[in-house]
């Protein structure tokens, strides 16, 4: 296994997070990936039902069981868990009361849908109790399971209450094995070993919901980690263009004529593209300035951010293994 510089040396669960839409899973994937690498063993566990991990490595849709998925560069193997609240409440109660053969019977009555909306907060106990376990597993030789473990994890709005799980099922249980379970995960999720990532774009509404998202989260005494600037786009203009551009000094003649000058249009035809183009420009500096502005906000947040490029034909297979080394240089694994 090789050794790394990170920046978040001695953190075992990487929880992701974000608003919808942000490629929140994409990233998870791919840190998953860059976590691996050099010969380490990673779980990626999602928890929303969605099969998202399966789309993305071009899978079946998981089972409820780890399964290796992907190996990693420089070797590494990456494996993966779509965790199923019902199946994670069986093995509860085989843990806690030895009733599995009972559960199955009152899954069938809806028992777990009962539990878990009288009680909502004990349906993530469930879940990131599953997660929790992974990040504690030790095999027979005593060494841990898996070097780490990154939790596709609810969307920003919803993060604080998921991870949350003392406060959520305080008012369910007291005392005993609920009690004991939801303390195991809080144990893990508010320790030094968890750091829970942002992903958002560089837009004001993601941006917002980021900041807003951190600081619910230090409130409630919960571990912030980094931001994950996704599907950044590379300015193709020197910034004096795109300064001229914004204040609507750009030259269209200028423009006309180096069209002309390169055969690139004739005559009228050369006035005409010129004109579009310039259009163009002035839209993309516009963008470029409200990224800008952006990118400013995020800095209040005082947490270590990485930039990754916006994938022009869209994240396959390749375009996975392309963040994950970008995580990797940038020192996020």
């Amino acid at each position: 296994m090789e050794s790394r510089d990170t920046d978040w040396d001695g953190v075992r669960l990487h929880v992701v997070t974000g608003k919808g839409g942000t490629g929140k899973t994409t990233v998870a994937a791919a840190l998953a990936l860059a976590l691996a690498s050099g010969g380490r063993k990673v779980l990626l566990v999602e928890v929303e039902g969605r099969q998202g991990i399966a789309q993305i490595f071009d899978l079946p849709p998981l089972p409820y069981e780890e399964r290796k998925i992907a190996v990693a560069p420089s070797g590494g193997d990456v494996y993966a868990l779509a965790v199923d609240p019902e199946e994670a409440m069986l093995e509860y109660m085989e843990m806690f009361y030895g009733m599995r053969r009972a559960g199955r019977a009152l899954t069938k009555m809806g028992i777990v849908d009962f539990a878990t909306t009288v009680a909502p907060g004990f349906r993530d106990v469930l879940v990131t109790g599953k997660t929790t376990e992974a990040v504690r597993r030790r095999g027979k030789n005593g060494r841990r399971v898996y070097d780490a473990v990154v939790l596709d994890a609810p969307p920003t709005g919803r993060i604080t209450r998921f991870l949350n799980v003392t406060q959520e099922v305080a008012g369910l249980a007291k005392v005993g094995p609920i009690k004991h379970h939801s303390d195991l995960v809080s144990g893990v999720v508010k320790s030094p070993e968890t750091a829970v990532h942002f992903v958002t774009l560089l837009e004001e509404m993601p941006v917002q919901e980021t900041l807003d998202g951190i600081e619910e989260l230090r409130a409630a005494g919960l571990p912030p980690g980094g931001v994950f600037i996704n599907m950044v786009r590379e300015s193709q203009l020197p910034q004096a263009a795109l300064d001229s551009a914004v204040r609507g000094g750009f030259d269209v003649a200028e423009l006309t004529l180096g069209l002309k000058a390169a055969g690139l249009a004739d005559g009228t035809d050369a006035a005409t593209v010129a004109e579009a183009l310039a259009e163009e420009v002035v839209e993309h500096a516009r963008r470029t300035e409200i990224e800008h502005g952006e990118r400013e906000s995020l800095e209040q947040a005082s947490l270590p951010r990485y930039e990754l490029p916006l994938l022009a034909d869209g994240v396959d297979l390749a375009g996975l293994y392309e963040l994950a080394e970008s995580i990797r240089t940038q020192g996020a694994s």
